[in-house]
């Protein structure tokens, strides 16, 4: 009796372990950890400062440098301004994202991270998930500024319905890179590293993105790899929306090599990319940080 009722106490407990984001426990555990990110950056605000002006720079800078483009250049009569904030705003947030994972290093390296880990936490994922709040609250207030500012230089304004797609856009991009930084901060062995990491694929991706420059544009072999690119993803929804005002799930945003690309084939490719960084982080989330 004794040797049966051992494995069913502990299945019992383990079950008790699984993480649930239904759990009054995983809830608490998320807004403990966000209010602590949101703490440290009313301690160090110059981080969301630079992160405003940054955006407003590049808005500026490179609406200057195209504003003679070729007409037709663009194609359905957008400026570049319009074709512009779109790349800008998913460029923002990516890069904030891709950032998220150097406290959660720091905190290793100081041994906080050690330390919380041990605790008993429902869930890692609620470290996650604090940062991916964090993040999207940081790129929302960058998004309003830039939408404002792009509006000061002639690009208009979304609708309101449009507003919305930029919301759940930029909530899937941040969540799928911030898991991406935090795994990484979890393997890896320092700081030194992950930001290497970082210069290495954070201009990369940008410029072969269609951030700055449309598709019709590019070479055939950047075709490809601007429309497989994750921030194409989120940066052509985010267009479409905002030079158009009668646009429908079913409304064609991109003709890729492979053929056309609707406004609700962009958004199923980012839950797909979520889900699938999702699975690749899972193993390294559960392992003991050294």
């Amino acid at each position: 009796m004794t040797q049966t009722a051992l494995p069913e106490t502990l299945q019992t407990q383990n079950s008790d372990r699984l993480p649930t984001i239904f759990s009054a426990e995983f809830r608490q555990e998320t807004t403990a950890l966000t209010k602590r990110l949101f703490i440290q950056l009313i301690r160090r605000p110059t981080t969301l400062i630079a992160g405003i002006l940054q955006p407003l720079m590049w808005l500026v800078l490179f609406g200057a440098l195209f504003r003679y483009a070729p007409v037709g250049f663009l194609g359905d009569g957008q400026t570049y301004i319009q074709f512009l904030a779109a790349g800008i705003i998913v460029f923002s947030a990516f890069s904030g994202a891709l950032n998220s994972g150097l406290p959660v290093l720091f905190d290793r390296e100081f041994g906080f991270l050690n330390r919380m880990l041990v605790a008993p936490l429902v869930s890692r994922f609620s470290i996650v998930l604090a940062s991916a709040i964090f993040i999207i609250t940081t790129s929302i207030i960058q998004t309003l500024v830039i939408i404002g500012a792009s509006a000061v230089m002639g690009a208009g304004l979304p609708s309101m319905a449009g507003l919305g797609v930029v919301a759940l856009v930029l909530i899937l991009l941040v969540l799928g890179f911030t898991m991406i930084s935090l795994g990484l901060a979890f393997a890896m062995p320092g700081h030194q590293e992950l930001l290497a990491f970082i210069f290495l694929v954070n201009l990369p991706l940008m410029f072969s993105s269609t951030a700055l420059a449309p598709v019709a544009f590019m070479p055939t072999w950047l075709k490809w790899v601007a429309c497989l690119n994750p921030l194409s993803f989120a940066i052509e929804p985010i267009r479409y929306v905002y030079s158009h005002s009668d646009w429908s799930w079913s409304s064609v945003v991109l003709t890729a090599p492979w053929g056309d690309m609707t406004l609700l084939s962009f958004v199923l490719e980012l839950l797909i990319f979520v889900g699938l960084v999702a699975i690749a982080i899972r193993g390294v989330l559960r392992r003991g940080v050294a």
